[in-house]
């Protein structure tokens, strides 16, 4: 694999850029802070506007690492992020990765995500050489499998008791995947 870092990637309506510090009031407002967007993720909601400053400051001084995958997604022309899509899990020996992302209610139902998850695949499938690409979801955030289908991703199995929900429930996570083979 040819680690290049988290480089910008354009596509029709939208930028994939490095976060920068003077993101964290979008990053809060967009997605961040909202409990809805955040009620499937294992992290979140922020509290306020400096957790997310400070989740951006994290990953600034991070930019330096070839292997470090963290984009904002801004829709051209708004010139503020409205999600973000990274590389969460990574295995070197087997060129596998794991993304994961989040987008602004207001920006739901959009075909933003799909997208952003499609440009991201080809420039991990074509620039950096993993051969195989995962996604999951909590298993009643059924809109985030929806986008995995739309990009090309194919369900390959079903995670049970993979945690517990902050109402203090147990989730499952449906697993999905794309192989370099399938790349359109």
């Amino acid at each position: 694999m040819q680690h290049k870092g988290t480089n910008t990637i354009e596509t029709i309506r939208l930028v994939l850029r490095r976060f920068r510090i003077e993101d964290a009031g979008a990053m809060y407002r967009n997605w961040a802070g909202d409990p809805q967007v955040c009620k499937y993720l294992s992290w979140g909601p922020h509290r306020d506007e400096a957790a997310s400053r400070s989740r951006i400051r994290e990953w600034v001084s991070r930019y330096g690492e070839q292997n470090f995958y963290v984009w904002a997604i801004e829709i051209k022309n708004q010139g503020m992020p409205v999600g973000s899509i990274s590389v969460e899990i990574s295995n070197e020996q087997t060129s596998t990765c794991e993304i994961g992302y989040c987008i602004g209610r207001d920006y739901w139902n959009r075909g933003i995500m799909t997208e952003a998850l499609r440009a991201i695949m080809h420039y991990l499938f074509f620039e950096i050489g993993y051969v195989m690409i995962q996604a999951k979801h909590d298993i009643l955030n059924t809109a985030s499998g929806k986008v995995m289908q739309k990009a090309g991703m194919k369900y390959a199995r079903l995670e049970t008791n993979v945690g517990t929900r902050r109402d203090g429930t147990q989730y499952d996570c449906v697993v999905y995947q794309k192989n370099i083979a399938d790349q359109e």
